[in-house]
Order: structure tokens, then sequence, then C-alpha cells
């Protein structure tokens, strides 16, 4: 029986003018998705618009998601689209589901021109939550500014868009679907593949995964407790980790993933992931972690709730790379962390005698340095930490380096991180969330903010909080030089920088979909061993109260305090 080609049609549509992709891919409230017309077909077209046509043409592409409300009917969209503006295969996680990890790692192996990635990363979800569109490149990493400003142009002018709505895919069916479609493209292929095995392939080679199942299993295994806070993580946690590593199936909690992630927020922070924090404070697990809805950021409990700051424990795998296969044989050519995120990484740089780099917020830094060979390790404050196995942070990746950490070091959580401040120091660490503020507001607070620090007068002021001085020694809004292809980003965060290296950063940031986010950053160093055992924000204190005393932040939002502490 001879079946009739697909036919592809062209649909009229008009631009929307607020469609900039941020540093973490393009982030708006699932209701203007469901509700303003062709919102996201527009958006799709302007992503695949941006690759040329003659590298379009047949190429393969991977499309995955953090399965939150309106992923299916996103990626069978998308499918439509892609296969009448000349993609030659698609290959999507079973279900749709592939974390942002996953998605680099498959786009890496197989030489995919990139991938779309469904995810508003630790934002809630659910019809009344948020969805979130990223396009990552042929390096498996996000796209680099040029990429997202020529999105972002096209968006702005788009007529029409390409789409093959008769076309449906089977996305339960592991295997191969074909389509001939009624244009002069090749015939178009889907291949639904296994969300974990690529990627679990992957890990294989990179840890010693013998050591790992030792530390979980036996007469003495270590008894973890590992939240997938019912976003993707789910079946790599169970598969990996249960499954292969052998930690007990009980385990592993809030492993199916869920539209609405549950009603909770899935994101790996002592605010939400309360449930974990309960869990592990009454002593009877030695290891827990927790991650957001696509996998690429992690938090790490140890004993009795003992949490390890995100800073922390990036410099803490930096000083213990030793202990991995992967860097034993790859060698560590150098750090990179983002601005806001404590020096901490700094001293074990220092240390190893490998350079850092301190660059913006926003993984595609780190994927440039990473791919000129600079770069070995790389992390930031927000809970994200990878390396150049891939070119995105990778969760699971990073619990797997604290668990053969363990296993080599024959330690709990608790000692390996009092063990790296008495040898290094510790960098007490604050970071304070002020969301969903009027956007004119923060963006003002910022402006008059920067005036003030830049004055000539400001850089030899001295604050003086109950018996403590601090006089500020450098002051500036930071701009980054990329040392590969000398592009410049200004306008990065505000900084001062105290005599006594304490200090205070404030930036906008574009992860929230609904007004502004302001962050104020707290930073003090503390040599002395018998000082580290303090509460950070009792530390820090000092440090905040002149960051609200200069920002007026309170005063000039009406707000009495922040919405997130981390």
């Amino acid at each position: 029986m001879e079946v009739n080609p697909i036919p592809v049609l062209t649909i009229q549509t008009v631009p929307y003018d607020d469609q900039k992709p941020g540093s973490n891919g393009f982030r708006k409230p699932t209701a203007v998705f469901e509700s303003k017309r062709n919102y996201l077909q527009n958006f799709i077209q302007s992503v695949l618009s941006s690759i040329d046509l003659r590298d379009r043409q047949g190429c393969t592409m991977v499309v995955g998601s953090d399965g939150r409300y309106f992923s299916k009917t996103a990626t069978e969209i998308i499918v439509q689209m892609a296969a009448a503006n000349g993609i030659g295969r698609l290959i999507i996680g079973q279900n749709g589901l592939l974390s942002t990890p996953a998605v680099s790692c498959i786009i890496r192996k197989i030489k995919a021109i990139g991938g779309i990635i469904l995810t508003a990363s630790h934002n809630p979800g659910g019809p009344g939550g948020d969805f979130g569109i990223k396009f990552n490149v042929a390096n498996g990493g996000p796209a680099p500014d040029t990429v997202t400003d020529k999105i972002f142009q096209i968006s702005k002018t788009i007529e029409e868009y390409a789409i093959c709505p008769d076309l449906r895919i089977d996305l339960s069916r592991i295997g191969r679907q074909d389509f001939d479609l009624e244009n002069k493209f090749k015939p178009f292929r889907v291949e639904i593949v296994d969300s974990v095995d690529v990627y679990l392939n992957m890990l294989r080679t990179l840890f010693d995964f013998n050591a790992i199942k030792s530390l979980l299993t036996g007469p003495n295994q270590l008894r973890i407790r590992i939240d997938a806070m019912n976003g993707v993580m789910g079946p790599y946690v169970r598969r990996i980790l249960c499954d292969e590593l052998g930690a007990p199936a009980n385990s592993a909690v809030n492993c199916v993933p869920l539209e609405d992630f549950g009603g909770q927020y899935p994101d790996p922070n002592l605010t939400y992931a309360t449930g974990l924090l309960e869990t592990m404070k009454g002593g009877e697990h030695g290891f827990g972690a927790a991650f957001d809805a696509d996998g690429d950021r992690y938090m790490i409990l140890g004993e009795n709730g003992f949490f390890v700051n995100p800073s922390d424990s990036l410099a803490i795998i930096a000083a213990n790379l030793s202990c991995i296969p992967y860097f034993r044989q790859m060698g560590v050519r150098g750090f990179g962390r983002s601005m806001p995120t404590s020096t901490a990484l700094d001293k074990v740089a220092k240390a190893m005698k490998v350079p850092v780099y301190e660059t913006p917020t926003g993984w595609k830094y780190f994927a440039t340095l990473m791919d000129s060979g600079r770069c070995s390790l790389c992390g930031e404050e927000s809970f994200g930490t990878g390396s150049d196995h891939l070119r995105e942070k990778d969760g699971l990746w990073a619990v797997l380096i604290w668990l053969s950490i363990m296993a080599s070091r024959k330690q709990g959580v608790e000692e390996i991180v009092q063990d790296h401040w008495t040898r290094f120091g510790r960098h007490y660490y604050c970071r304070f969330d002020y969301e969903a503020l009027e956007p004119r507001t923060a963006v003002f607070i910022i402006r008059d903010l920067d005036a003030l620090i830049t004055e000539k007068s400001f850089s030899s002021q001295k604050f003086a909080v109950g018996s403590q001085v601090f006089s500020v020694e450098k002051t500036d809004s930071f701009e980054y030089v990329d040392p590969v292809d000398g592009t410049v980003s200004k306008k990065q965060g505000l900084r001062i920088i105290f005599a006594d290296g304490s200090r205070l950063i404030f930036r906008l940031s574009s992860s929230g979909t609904m007004g502004t986010t302001l962050r104020i950053y707290a930073e003090s160093y503390e040599k002395d061993p018998s000082k580290h055992n303090k509460e950070p924000q009792a530390v820090l204190g000092p440090l905040i109260a002149i960051a609200l005393k200069l920002s007026q932040i309170h005063e000039r939002t009406g707000r009495k305090g922040p919405t997130v502490i981390t």
C-alpha cells in the first residue's frame, strides 16, 4: 500500500518583541506559550533559521525535556517544524525525557549540529509555572551570544514558519520512525533512544565504578539519600546509583518525573529541598543529594544535614581530582568560576599551580575555555559544576565525584570539608535573592549603585560595623575579555573588594520569568581553623549590613528581606 507523502505547510505569523534568550535559554510563564498565537512556533523557527540552510539540510539534532507541563506538546511541534525545515534526523529521549547533561553528551558523541532542551531549569512547572527552551550548539554547550543575538533578531522580523502538522510520532517507542515529506528534502527520520544509555556509558569511562559500588554496598555501606525532586533525574538516579552502583532502591526518592514536579520548586537548595534536609538531619544517612528539574544542578548534604556550600564543593572537587581516573589520565589544565562564585577555587588553583579564569555567569563562557584546552573543571555558586567531559554543568557527575572522593579518602562529607578549610582557609559565603522586583526599580538600584561605587572618593571609604572596619580596596563593574576570541562582555555585576579580601557583589539575574531578580553576594575569608565553625550569616552580617545600606534595597522596594537565602 502506497503512503502519501506528508505535506509541508508555510504558515503566516507576526513577530513578538520579547523573545530574547537569557544566559540560560529562553523562559516565560507557561501561560504565555499556551495563550499567545504561534509564540512557540515563532521561537522555534527563529532557532532553526539561525542555522545556515546548507548546514541545516539533512543534519542531525537532539531534542529532550525535563518532563515539565507543555513539554510533550512542544516536542511534537518541534518535530513537525524540524522536518519542514530540512533537518534530516532527530534523536529524542524516550517519552521526550533527556537531562541537560545527557543532551550535551549525545550531541558530542554523534556529532550533531546542536540540540533543543525544553526546560526552565529550577523554576516551577505546571500550567501556572514556567516553560523554557535552551538551544545548544555543536560543541554540546549553550549557544554563545552571537547565536542567541541572531535568534533574537530573526524573532523580531519573522513573517512565516514551516511545519508538517500531519506528522505524528510515538515518543514512548524506542527505535526508528521514518517519514516521506512532500518536499525536495531526503526522508526525515526520528530515533527514540533510551534516556540514560549514552550518558551512563560515558560515566563508566570517567569513574571507577567498582570503588563507588564498594562504598555503597557491603557490611560498612554508606547510606545515601538522593532526591530527584520529581524532575528528569529520576530514571538516571534509579538506573545509575541503584541498579548499576548498588544503592538500595529506597535510597532514591521523588524519582517519577511529574509535569508540575509535585507542586514543588525543583530547586536543590536549603529553601526548597526541605524534605531531604529533614531526612538527613535524622542522622541515619551519611550522604544526601538533590537535583534540579533538568539535572545540571545539585546540592550535597552530609550526615546530620551538614550543608556543602556550592562554591566550597567546587574547590573541594578541584583539590581532589587525583581521586578520579579521568583526571589522572587527562591532567588538569585550568579552572574556571563565575565572578560571583567565592574565591575558594583560587586558593586551590594557586596551590596546584594552574590558572583560574573568572567569567561572567553563564556556562557558554566555560565552554569556550574548554574547547580551547584551557579549562578542565569549572563551576558556579548557583549549584552547578562540570568539567571538559561535557559542555554543560552536570549534577549526577558531581555526585559521583563526591562519592569517589569519599571512597578514596575513607572520610565522611563533613570531615572532608573541615580538612579542606584547615588546609586552605574557609570562605564564608552567602547569596540574597530579591525575586520578582519591578524591573525599573531593580535597574535604577543597580544604576545608582554603579554611580556611587565608581566615584573616585569611594575607593578610600571605610565602613565601621560594630567593632569591625572594612576598607574599600577596589570597585568596578565587572567586564570580561574572552581569552580565546577576544569578545568583551560588559556590565556583568558590581564588585566591592575590601582590603581583607572580603567581597560584596550586586547583579541582576535573568533566570526568573516574572519581574527582575536582584542578587547580593557576600564573601569573607577566614584562615584561622578555630574560627571555622561559625554560622555564615553571623560572620557575614556586617558585610550584608553594608550592602543593604549602600543599595537601599529595602527602602526602595518595600521588601523586608530577600526571597531566598543560599
